[in-house]
C-alpha cells in the first residue's frame, strides 16, 4: 500500500505542475518577473511538498503546503528582482539623458570656438 501512496503523490505533483504551466500559458500578456517568480516557486514547492508528503503518507497536503510556501518565497524573490529591474531601467534613462546633455554642451562649445576663430 505504501508504494501506491507514493505513486499517488507523484501523480498529484505532476498534475499540480501541469496546472501551473497551463495557467501561465493561457495568460494573454507576458508575465512579469514577480509573476514568474511566484509561479515558479509555487511549482517547485508543490513538487517538493508532494514528494515529501508521499513519504509521510499525505502527498496532497504536502503539495498544497509546498505550493503555498513556494509561492510566497517565489513572490518575494520575483518582487525583489522586478524592483531591481525597475531601478536599473531608471538609472539607464538618467544616463542617456546625461549623455544627450553632454553632447549638446559639446556642440555649443564647438560653436563658441568657431565664433572666436572668426573674430
Amino acid at each position: 500500500m505504501r508504494q501506491a501512496e507514493r505513486k499517488g503523490g507523484y501523480v498529484t505533483a505532476a498534475i499540480a505542475i501541469a496546472a501551473l504551466f497551463l495557467v501561465a500559458g493561457c495568460s494573454g500578456t507576458p508575465l512579469s518577473t514577480r509573476e514568474k517568480g511566484t509561479i515558479g516557486g509555487a511549482g517547485i514547492g508543490a513538487a517538493t511538498g508532494a514528494i515529501i508528503g508521499a513519504f509521510v503518507g499525505a502527498p496532497g497536503a504536502g503539495a498544497a503546503i509546498g505550493a503555498g510556501l513556494g509561492g510566497i518565497t517565489g513572490f518575494a524573490i520575483g518582487n525583489s528582482m522586478q524592483n531591481q529591474e525597475a531601478s536599473n531601467q531608471q538609472t539607464q534613462v538618467q544616463v542617456q539623458q546625461q549623455q544627450q546633455e553632454i553632447e549638446q554642451q559639446r556642440r555649443q562649445i564647438e560653436q563658441m570656438n568657431g565664433q572666436q576663430e572668426t573674430e
